[in-house]
């Protein structure tokens, strides 16, 4: 049975520490005792909510490199169609998170749908690679597009200084730490402001490629669906492609104990933000067809940039800006969500106590969201990047098709569970079966790199076993995690003062 910790918090005059009940054990003065519990708070409204799914899935990729799935179809029209085809299977995922997050009122997401599903074990093991390794890589991969496109109007005429991106990308992840770390509605505002900025980044595509298409510029279009025939085994990394750039329908479920009203807010702010991402994203791909050629397009390192240049002569220069702040706001939205996923994790045990303390004054995960600075730190400046992303994207989506699994086997195992929001039955069975095929695949079109992916995320059953069962731990490892969790308690109560 695994031991569930109590939550600590700090207060003035003494140490406080607040179980999931509510119960209190007090080291100080007698007042703390009537202090109330503390307990993230419900912040998030749906225009937030919407901010926060939009915010985080409108990333660099779109601006960037679409290429992907280009490269992987081999035609216009079979991009077209996996983009079309990727947005509805992410709705699909998102109507079933929708209906797991309203029937499961706690945060956590992915791990806390597996936990309750399928036990801890595997819940455990998807919390273990995402602390270590997908996470901070995938915050310093988004955080590098930062670095390089708010460099990128300083150094029109030369190749941008390698060490120049990564301490700017640097700066950038730390104020996204910082901005987490001191308030939760100001996080949120913020992410509100740069979802404004995304949308109209987006706009500023459209709206030329739409002119153009209705001037009469559709020969890109032409025998869209021929040319070079991909072979159908590379298929499954077209829609990895798709589907990584629509990642992030999911973060919302990570939140949900600070959503208000969320058996209505959470399915509103699913459905309205993927129906608003789909059209934008497909749109936009046509706007870049409209003006650039599938040639064209295969040889740029940045289409968004490569189409500014095209049709926006001056105004072009903007839209570095444009990508940068789209990169900084999925940074905010991923480390706002995932910190509360590791709060979670240490809730029920599964992750150091100290993890689920919660700052007494601006009710933010503080010690959740600080871990991911130096993790991310180390990946920035020694890990390699993309063979991370590469090893572990299947990890990503066959957690994520287990979850919406788990959603089928709720529904037959506990048929009287509530549940606010229901779909149909065969949304959930067509997402899993999505997730899984693309997986089973990727084992065949890319053994190396899912073998080893698969070799990283089985380290978890060994860590399970020594950090989670294993009772009589050496009294060194015991004296460390003590004094770990008194030192953070002793830096917050400085705070403070």
């Amino acid at each position: 049975m695994v031991r569930k910790p109590v939550m600590p918090s700090i207060s003035n005059g003494g140490y406080l520490q607040g179980n999931a009940h509510g119960h209190l054990d007090s080291m100080g003065s007698k007042e703390a005792l009537k202090q109330e519990k503390i307990v993230l708070k419900k912040k998030i409204t749906l225009l937030r909510g919407i901010s926060i799914i939009t915010g985080t899935i409108i990333g660099a990729g779109i601006f960037i490199s679409p290429k992907g799935v280009l490269q992987n179809t081999g035609t216009v029209g079979m991009s077209l169609v996996v983009w079309s085809v990727c947005g509805l299977l992410s709705l699909f995922g998102a109507l079933s998170y929708a209906e797991l997050g309203t029937c499961i009122k706690k945060s956590g997401g992915h791990y806390t749908y597996i936990l309750e599903v399928f036990g801890p074990l595997p819940a455990f093991v998807r919390v273990w690679v995402e602390l270590l390794i997908i996470r901070p890589a995938a915050t310093a991969v988004i955080s590098l597009a930062f670095g390089r496109y708010i460099l990128e109007p300083f150094f029109i005429q030369c190749e941008i200084p390698e060490l120049a991106i990564k301490l700017i990308t640097a700066v950038g992840i730390t104020l996204v730490m910082i901005l987490n770390s001191m308030s939760v509605s100001w996080s949120a505002r913020i992410q509100i402001f740069l979802t404004f900025f995304k949308l109209t980044a987006i706009l500023i595509i459209i709206v030329p490629g739409v002119m153009q298409l209705i001037k009469g510029e559709t020969q890109n279009f032409k025998d869209a669906f021929s040319g070079n025939d991909a072979s159908i085994m590379r298929l499954p990394l077209a829609f990895y492609y798709g589907m990584y750039a629509y990642a992030g329908w999911f973060y919302l479920n990570f939140v949900t104990e600070e959503v208000e009203n969320p058996e209505k807010n959470v399915p509103l702010a699913i459905c309205i933000s993927m129906i608003i991402v789909t059209v934008g994203y497909v749109l936009t791909n046509v706007a870049y067809f409209s003006t650039i050629s599938a040639k064209e397009l295969l040889l740029s390192n940045a289409v968004a940039v490569t189409f500014a240049e095209r049709l926006l002569g001056k105004f072009s220069l903007a839209v570095p800006v444009f990508v940068a702040l789209s990169c900084f706001g999925s940074m905010n939205g991923g480390v706002f969500a995932v910190s509360r996923l590791f709060y979670v994790a240490s809730r029920e045990g599964h992750l150091p106590e100290i993890l689920s303390m919660i700052h007494v004054h601006k009710y933010t995960p503080l010690p959740a969201v600080i871990v991911l600075h130096p993790l991310t730190m180390i990946m920035l400046f020694v890990g390699d990047l993309n063979s991370l992303l590469n090893f572990l994207s299947f990890v990503r989506w066959f957690f994520i098709g287990l979850a919406v699994a788990g959603l089928i086997y709720l529904r037959y195992k506990r048929p009287d569970m509530h549940r606010p929001f229901k779909v149909p039955l065969f949304i959930p069975a067509l997402f899993s079966f999505t997730c899984l095929f693309m997986v089973a695949l990727s084992l065949y079109s890319d053994p190396l790199s899912t073998g080893i992916g698969f070799g990283i995320t089985l380290t978890g059953v060994p860590a399970y076993y020594f950090f989670i069962v294993w009772d009589k731990k050496p009294k060194w490892f015991q004296r460390i995690s003590e004094t770990l969790m008194l030192w953070s308690q002793w830096g917050n109560s400085e705070e403070q003062k």
